[in-house]
């Protein structure tokens, strides 16, 4: 018996770390991190309430690209794509399904302000898995700000890092997740921040997200550039740069991958 008991609390203790806090409900987040603004959660706060989940219908798994979209994947290479070092990437195809790969983030080549995206994506099987470790990865507007992706489907996690959520601010309006094994999409739309001749922000940027044909952002503003545990804020920053696949060690696929830069009224 004191055997099983101490194999528990070694088990235990590997899977929350140290700060780590876990709610009545079993959800872990944290209570040692910074307040985000209005003084009412913490970053990453498990007890934030849990979005509603929502059954979704059919939107736009396998659209076809529009004729003015650029096609950053369609199955064949990662020729529109390179690691973080600039090298070569060395994420895998197969089936025509590009696959996480345990080593780097991929960057696009090419670089987008404001823009409309859509990728398609699919979580292998948990395989015991929970919170923020099942199946996470993200996508990352102008390698900065970050729509979160995990497998959200009866797997609880701090709001804000949920499926949909803008990572570490924003939880999605409802949690509209597919079963692992299915493919999900998001489509949408990024605006970038703005700034005047000095350097100081005159607009931040913006994100709008369905998800699975559901919206979960709606033109939501983003505080600053997501990070993990903590706040940040605004610096000047070039009006273009790469999005990022990211990289968290997990098997995560992805196909159907296409952009649309937009330009806007007030950029004329």
């Amino acid at each position: 018996m004191k055997k099983i008991l101490f194999l528990s609390l070694a088990f235990t203790a590997l899977t929350v770390r140290a700060g780590d806090y876990t709610n009545s409900a079993g959800v872990i987040g944290y209570k040692d991190s910074p307040m985000l603004p209005g003084g009412k959660w913490h970053v990453h706060d498990a007890d934030r309430p849990q979005p509603v989940v929502v059954t979704p219908g059919t939107f736009s798994t396998s659209a076809t690209p529009p004729s003015d979209a650029i096609v950053l994947f369609d199955g064949k290479d990662t020729s529109q794509w390179h690691d973080k070092n600039g090298q070569p990437s060395a994420w895998k195809i197969e089936n025509g399904e590009l696959i996480s790969t345990k080593g780097s983030d991929l960057i696009s080549k090419q670089e987008f302000g404001d823009v409309q995206l859509h990728v398609e994506f699919c979580m292998p099987q948990p395989a015991g898995e929970v919170g923020q470790k099942r199946n996470n990865s993200g996508v990352f507007f102008m390698s900065k700000f970050e729509i979160q992706i995990l497998d959200c489907y009866q797997n609880q996690t701090y709001p804000d890092g949920q499926t949909g959520a803008i990572y570490g601010q924003r939880p999605p309006l409802v949690n509209a997740c597919r079963p692992p094994g299915q493919w999900q999409t998001y489509d949408a739309t990024f605006t970038t921040p703005r700034f005047d001749k000095d350097g100081n922000v005159t607009q931040p940027a913006y994100l709008t997200v369905f998800h699975n044909g559901v919206i979960v952002q709606n033109h939501s503003p983003i505080l600053w550039p997501t990070m993990h545990k903590t706040l940040g804020k605004y610096t000047p920053m070039p009006p273009v740069s790469p999005l990022k696949l990211q990289d968290h060690n997990n098997p995560v696929h992805f196909r159907n991958i296409w952009v649309r830069p937009l330009k806007l009224e007030t950029q004329d």
